[in-house]
């Protein structure tokens, strides 16, 4: 099968590493928004963004007898502020400190009436500059935010197919701005034991309540410093001390034991023979992975989709 550059485009990471240090800020900035006028809904799921034609969206945010969306779009490269009321507010996005897009932002919502007060500093991250003093982060690569954002679009769909399989409790496939990750998740249905936290900036009641119940995820980073490769993801909560010994697929895919979960860099599965083949089965294999080792119950939580394709 011929690689398709438009759905799996070249990502390196040096060369997008600065626009996404910069968009994770401004996203950070957004997902707050959503998180202060949205219900809470458990494991932090009312503050996600989610993968749309354009970019990168809110959905429907609820305001007073109304609501209203924000929306990245990655290819007329705007945020866009649309109301219920019909009104909207556009803000252009090029190489500005996170400062300024703060700035410009509560501006426009202000304009649209949106009234809104967010912790106005960021999380996961270490330094947190607060959002209106940051003066540092201000790439913004036109180019690469496209294909990130394009390789997001290709990945959200395999991500729902792999969903589909699971009968049990799981999440929507969506993108944490915490660690700018797009990610997808399964339960067990049973508890699990209280989370220890410790991430950087987040309160660890926060973490212990996304961990509450025994998981199995996945998902898709664009890397850090220390691993300088965007890549594929896979990790179980709690971990069975024998999950790091499974077999899973394709050859390419490792277990760190400094990150505790298996790896599948990118590159591995833009260039394989069938990109989509290689994806499903390190998600697949991984899970298996993480319910053999923690005795899920298999047969009550996976679902048969043959009748499908009668």
């Amino acid at each position: 099968m011929a690689i398709n550059n438009t759905n799996w485009p070249e990502l390196i990471f040096d060369q997008l590493k600065d626009t996404v240090a910069t968009v994770q800020l401004w996203t950070q900035i957004v997902g707050k928004i959503r998180l202060k006028k949205t219900p809470w809904l458990n494991h932090s799921w009312h503050v996600t963004l989610y993968v749309y034609p354009r970019g990168l969206t809110t959905h429907s945010i609820p305001n007073g007898d109304g609501s209203f969306q924000i929306d990245f779009d990655f290819i007329a490269h705007e945020l866009i502020v649309t109301c219920s009321s019909g009104e909207s507010q556009k803000i252009e996005l090029y190489p500005r400190t996170v400062a300024s897009f703060y700035k410009e932002l509560f501006e426009k919502l202000k304009i649209l009436g949106i009234d809104v007060t967010i912790y106005a500093k960021p999380n996961e991250i270490d330094p947190a500059i607060p959002f209106e003093q940051d003066e540092v982060h201000r790439s913004y690569d036109k180019e690469q935010i496209n294909k990130f954002f394009k390789a997001l679009l290709t990945i959200n769909t395999i991500f729902t197919g792999f969903r589909s399989k699971f009968s049990g409790k799981c999440s929507p496939v969506h993108f944490f701005w915490g660690a700018f990750d797009l990610a997808v998740t399964r339960f067990s249905g049973r508890r699990a034991p209280l989370h220890p936290g410790g991430v950087p900036n987040m309160p660890d009641r926060v973490t212990q309540e996304a961990y509450s119940h025994e998981v199995s995820s996945c998902g898709f980073w664009p890397g850090n410093e220390q691993f300088p490769h965007p890549a594929f993801y896979a990790y179980c909560y709690p971990t069975p001390a024998a999950f790091s010994e499974q077999p899973v697929k394709p050859t390419q895919a490792f277990y760190s034991t400094e990150m505790g979960e298996f790896f599948l860099k990118y590159d591995d599965v833009r260039l394989a023979a069938d990109p989509e083949k290689t994806l499903l089965e390190f998600l697949e294999t991984t899970y298996i992975a993480a319910a053999n080792t923690g005795n899920w119950d298999r047969n009550a939580l996976e679902c048969d989709l043959s009748w499908l394709e009668g």
